[in-house]
């Protein structure tokens, strides 16, 4: 048995055995190189028009090489054990039957193979195309790999018109090694920044990346523990649930506990197709090898069918604000808290699915990204933040400056850190300034070019622990927040920007009397250029 299991051990290695002479720093080169020379064919195809259409792209046809190179190590290690293999994706649709091959399909007959409904297989018989077998796949089980594989694929299309830069392409991913370790640790890293940079290109589309500094931060402070179970009903891209897994991998101490973090620790929900694809690709790179990530909409549950069967410790997000949700999603929600903002409905789904505190154990908590808007919401926002205070403990509320998430966005946002553990005695704000060098700019602001940095929250970190008022913190009762008719866009009565800034009465008198003393002036200037042409 012993033996057999090595040899087990030596297959799951066998796909990395080129590279495991290799430093960290030439594969990061040699990955880099085939990456970009991929991107670079990509550019040279008249179908796609951006990074916002390349990079998911390479993320599907990336996303069929690992599931092959995976399925190979799979195969063999059931082989050894003398146990039957149902493969994910059965033959000829597997990579290694029509990618595999330098030479294999191209041109027209690959486009066709891979976009219509029936072709020409690789093994020369007729049926469905790639995409046609792939969308049909159906799981036996929960959690089985076919239904996901089916989930990205109906969700997405074949963009490229050039059969020939797409054999080029394919060839390329080809040399990706996804059985070796070190192949897969530095193409988490080359995916993130990838992210980032079609995060870049999108503009407003790109609600679903989330700044890591602020992934992480959150990520930090709400210190996840292993056992525990994690949510993001908006996961996008999935960066809170990725920079969760490498926080508790650390706690990782012997095989059951590696065990433990992969088997439902993690859950991701997103509705849209592009993020869902992006996300599993995101999670399989930094090794989570099932992600499970629901590709419905969060809100699609009435809130009083949610049981503690559904219930979870830990909810970190970003829910996209400032859309609108249709009618038939705003009846799952109690009458009196129906709104078409979306950040207010994730806010309300947030608190009833958060684990309540049960035989001695505290209840769930939360770090949430939420805009202004929530803040002083009146009517349906009053009421929702109502319930937050009389039933949870919103013991902490960042404000970060403009600028955070540019180029996104310029709406300023803020992070809600609250628990089950109700009601909310106090709230305690923290105004996280903009570097020195940055306020001395004219328009003082993060940018695209000047953005966020983790390290700019080692002051907020070290606070945190030890909470005392400063030019930066401050707190208030929930008695008077509650006065102010749950209005919790409280400025900093600290700052000593805000000290010297006066009431707009006295502004706007301020500015009559400048004015007045403008026209004086004036009236001054052409007496005398009267007086000088009359001499």
């Amino acid at each position: 048995m012993i033996k057999r299991e090595s040899r087990i051990q030596q297959l799951q290695l066998k796909l990395g055995e080129t590279t495991r002479q290799l430093s960290q720093r030439e594969i990061a080169q040699r990955l880099s190189s085939v990456i970009k020379s991929a991107r670079d064919v990509m550019r040279k195809d008249k179908g796609l028009s951006g990074e916002l259409d390349r990079l998911p792209m390479l993320t599907w046809i990336m996303f069929l090489k690992f599931l092959d190179d995976v399925e190979k190590i799979r195969e063999d290690s059931a082989k050894l054990r003398g146990e039957a293999f149902y493969p994910t994706i059965e033959a000829p649709y597997r990579w290694r039957d029509w990618a595999g091959k330098e030479k294999g399909l191209t041109g027209d007959d690959l486009l066709a193979f891979i976009n219509q409904e029936e072709a020409v297989r690789p093994d020369g018989t007729r049926g469905p195309g790639l995409f046609a077998y792939l969308r049909s796949l159906a799981g036996i089980e929960e959690g089985d790999r076919r239904d996901v594989v089916a989930a990205v694929f109906r969700g997405i299309a074949n963009r490229m018109i050039n059969g020939y830069l797409l054999r080029d392409v394919v060839n390329l991913v080809g040399q990706i090694n996804f059985g070796s370790s070190k192949d897969i640790h530095v193409l988490g890293r080359f995916y993130e920044t990838m992210l980032r940079e079609m995060r870049d290109a999108a503009g407003d589309s790109g609600e679903f990346y989330t700044p890591r500094p602020v992934v992480k931060f959150i990520v930090d402070v709400i210190n996840p523990r292993l056992g525990e179970t994690i949510l993001d009903p908006a996961c996008g891209t999935g960066g809170f649930l990725v920079e969760s897994f490498e926080h508790l991998r650390k706690q990782c101490k012997k095989a059951e506990d590696m065990t433990k973090l992969q088997k439902g620790t993690f859950r991701g929900i997103d509705a849209k197709p592009l993020p869902y694809l992006l996300c599993q690709m995101n999670l399989l790179l930094h090794g989570v090898e099932s992600p499970d990530i629901d590709p419905g909409n969060a809100l699609r549950f009435p809130l009083r069918e949610i049981g503690d069967k559904d219930r979870v410790d830990i909810i970190m997000t970003n829910p996209p604000f400032g859309g609108e949700e249709e009618r038939g999603i705003l009846r799952n929600f109690p009458d009196d808290k129906q709104t078409t903002e979306t950040a207010l409905l994730f806010l309300q789904l947030i608190m009833r699915i958060l684990r309540r505190p049960l035989g001695g154990k505290k209840g769930g908590r939360c770090g949430m990204v939420v805009p202004n808007g929530t803040l002083f919401a009146t009517g349906v926002g009053a009421r929702v933040k109502k319930e937050l205070l009389e039933h949870f403990n919103l013991h902490t509320i960042v404000r970060l400056p403009l600028g955070a998430f540019a180029p996104y966005t310029d709406i300023q946002t803020n992070l809600l850190f609250f628990d089950k553990d109700g009601p909310t005695k106090e709230i305690w704000y923290y105004e996280h300034p903009l570097p020195h060098i940055r306020r001395k700019l004219k328009n003082p602001r993060y940018t695209k070019t000047m953005p966020l940095r983790y390290e700019e929250f080692a002051p907020l970190q070290k606070w945190w622990q030890n909470r005392i008022q400063n030019e930066c913190a401050w707190k208030v009762s929930a008695e008077k927040v509650k006065e102010n008719d749950y209005n919790l866009d409280i400025k900093n009565p600290n700052s000593i920007s805000v000290q010297e800034i006066p009431p707009p009465e006295q502004l706007v008198e301020s500015i009559i009397e400048k004015e007045k003393r403008i026209i004086k002036m004036v009236q001054e200037i052409k007496n005398r250029i009267l007086e000088d042409n009359y001499v």
